[in-house]
């Protein structure tokens, strides 16, 4: 019993309020320093959930993990989209460096396919990246996920409303992303295993707003000649 319990507190499965645990659980770097800096170090958790909380898609949260999408190609690995809110834009992808033959779209019909589906895709060997959209989990949802996660040893991360914010959730990172009038994405760790929460940073997005800015000018002007329609 003192051996499971030692094996716990050092891998930070428990938490010890006065004071911080450097985990020992395998980590994937975010690609962003300033927020590597505030995760203690680390980045997303392998073999865990993450969740990143947010009002509305389309705030700069799939660029957040553009450096780690490009890290699974390299892998030559698999990623998975889950009931994404839009269809993802191919050529933006391919243009940011990631191999569209290993990015997996899948969207499911109802509650339980769904959570059939991303409970395999978690224990499947190929997968480097699980991205999923759920609607409401219930708490034993989450947890069957986290037991997957971790058979797996991969990254997952849920896109889930703010409003859930409130609910406890066994996920080892928990992020809450708000955008922010220049461009930028600014993420407040709610929880984060080993250590305190409530740090904060802000991550420039401008070159997010620039690509997208010239993609659109390209496509409507178009091939013909004096034209802005």
């Amino acid at each position: 019993m003192s051996e499971l319990l030692n094996t716990l507190m050092q891998d930070a499965r428990v938490w010890q309020g006065h004071r911080h645990t450097q985990t020992s659980q395998p980590a994937e770097p975010t690609g962003y320093q300033v927020l590597d800096n505030q995760l203690g170090g680390l980045g997303w958790p392998r073999g865990a959930l993450s969740e990143c909380l947010l009002d509305a898609p389309g705030i700069g949260e799939l660029h957040l993990l553009l450096p780690l999408m490009r890290r699974v190609c390299e892998e030559g690995k698999s990623m998975f989209w889950l009931n994404p809110p839009h269809t993802p834009y191919a050529p933006a992808l391919a243009r940011e460096g990631v191999n569209l033959d290993q990015v997996v779209l899948i969207h499911t019909d109802d509650e339980g396919d769904f959570l059939w589906t991303l409970e395999n895709c978690l224990r499947s060997p190929v997968t480097g990246l699980v991205m999923a959209w759920p609607g409401k989990l219930a708490s034993r949802d989450v947890r069957r996920l986290q037991l997957a996660a971790e058979a797996g040893s991969n990254v997952c991360v849920l896109f889930r409303e703010r409003r859930y914010a409130e609910q406890n959730s066994p996920a080892a990172l928990r992020l809450e992303l708000e955008p922010d009038e220049q461009q930028a994405l600014k993420v407040n760790v709610l929880k984060r295993r080993g250590s305190w929460p409530g740090q904060r940073c802000s991550l420039a997005m401008a070159q997010r707003a620039d690509l997208a800015f010239r993609e659109t000018t390209r496509v409507v002007r178009g091939p013909w000649s004096g034209s802005t329609r």
